[in-house]
């Protein structure tokens, strides 16, 4: 599948957070700009492509600041990603870099985060006590760990504004999704913490995004592909 206008562009996933293994799918987002003109017609443009083999999810451009600015943490880490992750940088990639902290809020990111954390620990709840098949448990280890990088990341972001995407400690994420394999329930406590983590901090984020920047950077992209068709003859 090629898509034209990609503006940003990098690997994500474990291979960013520093999880991936032997056998790791290698994850990649980006976004792009439909051409202008198209979002003139009845018909517009498909907002997102999505491809396995390989993994790769693009979004047009007002998608995906929409996204972000809901406190969306998959996109949200395509803005803060390690130099040497990017595969696509534009002029105006490295624009919107440079404005991500106004799609921030402490509501949205407080509860994006711990949202997303809640629904995969609802997830292994669900799941017993840990007699199951060794898919399934392989598939739980890595829920959990999931959890535990939302729960981080998200408190990292509420308290001081930044995102580091490389977790800190591999081994005992891992650690921890094993033990989560062996008892969901495990995972309660990791959650609770890192709720009254929140509640007990007042965190540095305003209490809604800055709309106009992104609003000002998305006018950006569609005057730069803006091309009408020639008049006629």
């Amino acid at each position: 599948m090629t898509v034209p206008n990609i503006l940003l562009s990098g690997v994500v996933g474990s291979t960013a957070y520093g999880l991936a293994r032997a056998g790791s799918d290698v994850d990649r987002l980006g976004l792009f700009a439909a051409p202008t003109e198209d979002l003139h017609g009845l018909h517009g443009p498909k907002e997102s492509h999505v491809t396995t083999g390989p993994d790769r999810t693009l979004h047009e451009a007002a998608k995906w600041c929409r996204l972000a600015l809901g406190g969306n943490p998959t996109v949200m880490e395509l803005v803060w990603l390690p130099e040497e992750l990017y595969e696509v940088r534009t002029p105006l990639g490295d624009e919107l870099i440079g404005i991500r902290s106004s799609f921030l809020s402490a509501r949205r990111v407080r509860d994006a985060y711990l949202g997303y954390a809640t629904q995969q620990f609802r997830r292994l709840a669900g799941r017993g006590d840990g007699s199951f098949s060794a898919d399934v448990r392989g598939r739980t280890a890595k829920h959990a760990r999931h959890l535990k990088r939302l729960c981080t990341q998200g408190y990292e972001l509420y308290a001081t504004g930044r995102l580091t995407v490389r977790v800190d400690d591999p081994d005992g994420y891992h650690a921890f999704g094993e033990r989560v394999a062996a008892d969901p329930s495990a995972a309660l406590p990791l959650l609770r913490r890192f709720e009254a983590a929140f509640d007990a901090t007042p965190g540095v984020l305003p209490e809604r995004p800055d709309e106009r920047a992104a609003e000002a950077w998305l006018r950006r992209v569609r005057r730069r592909h803006y091309a009408p068709d020639a008049a006629p003859a």
